[in-house]
């Protein structure tokens, strides 16, 4: 098996730029995960998502599929996908994780209105973290 260190030279370069401990990339039967040694614990728990400092956290949650950059709108300027108080349907797009110059549309996974959109255009995130919250 040949190793693609550009690969996992853009994989440690997300570690530093997103501030990750570990990242992990799967192709087919090809699977990269890279890590760094961490000293303390703490510091693996810096991008919690902003909804466990909710006070209120009751209804559907939508998670990122993914690790990347949030994307609220398909394009700068744009109409965001959703926003607080509109109803949305199961599979319709709620916004845009980019990971690795891919464009990964995020659908909605209930049928619901939107309660609160937890996350900044822009901002990373990680695997599994809340992103929108549906009442």
């Amino acid at each position: 098996m040949k190793i693609d260190k550009k690969l996992i030279k853009e994989l440690r370069d997300y570690l530093d730029e997103f501030d990750l401990s570990e990242i992990e990339y799967q192709d087919g039967d090809k699977k990269v995960k890279v890590a760094k040694n961490v000293v303390s614990s703490p510091a693996v728990t810096v991008n919690k998502p902003s909804i466990s400092k909710s006070k209120d956290e009751s209804g559907t949650k939508i998670n990122s599929p993914i690790i990347g950059t949030a994307y609220l709108a398909p394009e700068p300027g744009a109409k965001k996908f959703v926003e607080v108080g509109n109803q949305i349907k199961k599979g319709q797009t709620v916004m845009i994780v980019e990971a690795m110059k891919t464009m990964n549309h995020v659908p909605s996974t209930a049928d619901g209105i939107v309660k609160k959109v937890l996350v900044q255009d822009g901002e990373a995130v990680e695997f599994g973290q809340v992103l929108i919250l549906l009442k």
